[in-house]
């Protein structure tokens, strides 16, 4: 692919150095090389956003499909699934391929493994998305659940507004919205927990929703992980820019119950 041609060393690198006296012709060359491993890491930079525009696609489609009990794009999202793993694929092989020609040491390196680290939360984040799509299509035909699916679905709306704004502050590399993603994952469980509650009641209520109320609550803790998948990629937005993970807990609501279904 065009973007894997950026990472060959150039002939500048490869070539004959002159001899000079005042220390210019060594400034000169880490000057090259520092603009080279920029030109590189933002190949992939770019492929991040790619993939994370992929996986927000993931996301809305399959809250649509849900909602709509469209087995047609549930299964578009399964196949789409597909182009997310080959861009996680792509670019762990660049970042891999940067570090062997450009060596960067320090915030450098910082940057790539972290990027590394967000493509993986990235893919995770597809998979989930993959899943409720699956669930989806076993919903076909099955009653709609009063309420639950609406809380479903404002959970899912939370969850994708969360990887938008932790992709801006990626990009932005504003740790302050990072940290802002982060706190949010605490609502995201409490949103979590006050469905389970709901899909319990209705399965007490009533035996014959038992079967659609248990792919609810998969899809439902499908959606929790894809929030925790968030938060681990706003961590590493902080640790890129900082050099520190944070040290307070991340705030967690209580899931011991919910897990045990």
């Amino acid at each position: 692919m065009a973007i894997q041609a950026t990472f060959l060393p150039t002939q500048a690198t490869n070539a004959p150095k002159a001899i000079s006296l005042d220390g210019s012709d060594k400034n000169m060359q880490e000057q090259h090389i520092s603009t080279a491993f920029d030109r590189d890491l933002e190949g992939i930079q770019s492929n991040i956003m790619k993939m994370g525009g992929l996986v927000e696609a993931a996301m809305i489609d399959s809250a649509r499909a849900l909602k709509n009990r469209d087995v047609e794009l549930a299964e578009r999202v399964r196949g789409d699934d597909k182009k997310i793993d080959a861009l996680e694929m792509l670019i762990n092989e660049d970042c891999a391929r940067l570090i062997a020609l450009r060596a960067p040491m320090a915030s450098d390196l910082r940057a790539v493994l972290s990027v590394m680290k967000i493509a993986g939360a990235l893919e995770r984040v597809g998979d989930y998305a993959k899943n409720l799509a699956k669930r989806t299509s076993l919903l076909i035909g099955s009653a709609t659940i009063d309420g639950s699916e609406g809380s479903l679905l404002r959970m899912i709306k939370e969850v994708e507004a969360m990887l938008g704004d932790v992709l801006n502050a990626y990009v932005a590399r504003n740790t302050d919205l990072a940290l802002a993603v982060r706190l949010r994952d605490h609502t995201v469980d409490q949103m979590y927990n006050g469905l389970f509650r709901e899909i319990l009641t209705h399965m007490m209520e009533d035996p014959r929703k038992i079967s659609t109320c248990m792919h609810l609550h998969f899809i439902a803790k499908n959606v929790e992980r894809m929030g925790d998948h968030v938060t681990n990629i706003a961590e590493q937005v902080i640790y890129s820019v900082s050099g520190e993970l944070p040290e307070d807990a991340r705030p967690k609501g209580n899931l011991a119950v919910a897990d045990d279904l």
